[in-house]
């Protein structure tokens, strides 16, 4: 019997194993939907500000992987001066987070965060094959949206 409605409609309840996943979307317009999730790119922001890219390979058999990536992205939501996330997963398993937070205070105060440190330490024992991390400054940033 499915766990939830999104199970019983098929869909995966990791946000990283959807095909692309967001929050902090911004505009009025509709994006391109999957299952009932609204696709769009995290809005421009004014720079500068930071982005924090997650690119990772699980391991076979993740248990309890997506009820924390659940958690996670609701604990950051939290963090002063974060912007928004966008998420993907290949088929193959590489998956791409890229986190954007308006200084590198934002940043250190998620890293901070006790939650946040015990499901990493989790993830190296558990979840990852490999996983890298990589911060850049963003100097620039524009976006389009149609309609």
């Amino acid at each position: 019997m499915p766990k939830s409605e999104a199970e019983a409609e098929g869909q995966d309840l990791d946000p990283f194993r959807i095909p692309y996943g967001n929050e902090c979307g911004q505009g009025k317009a509709a994006g391109r939907r999957v299952g009932r999730m609204d696709i769009r790119p995290v809005a421009a922001h004014e720079p500068p500000y930071y982005t924090v890219v997650f690119t990772s390979v699980l391991t076979e058999n993740p248990e309890g992987y997506g009820e924390t990536a659940e958690r996670m992205h609701e604990l950051v939501k939290d963090v002063p001066g974060f912007l928004g996330y966008e998420s993907a997963r290949a088929p193959g398993g590489l998956g791409i987070t890229v986190g954007y937070f308006r200084d590198e205070e934002a940043i250190a105060a998620w890293q901070r965060n006790l939650e946040h440190q015990a499901a990493q330490k989790q993830g190296r024992a558990e979840w990852y094959q490999r996983y890298s991390v990589h911060v850049a400054k963003v100097e620039r940033s524009y976006g389009f949206e149609r309609g």
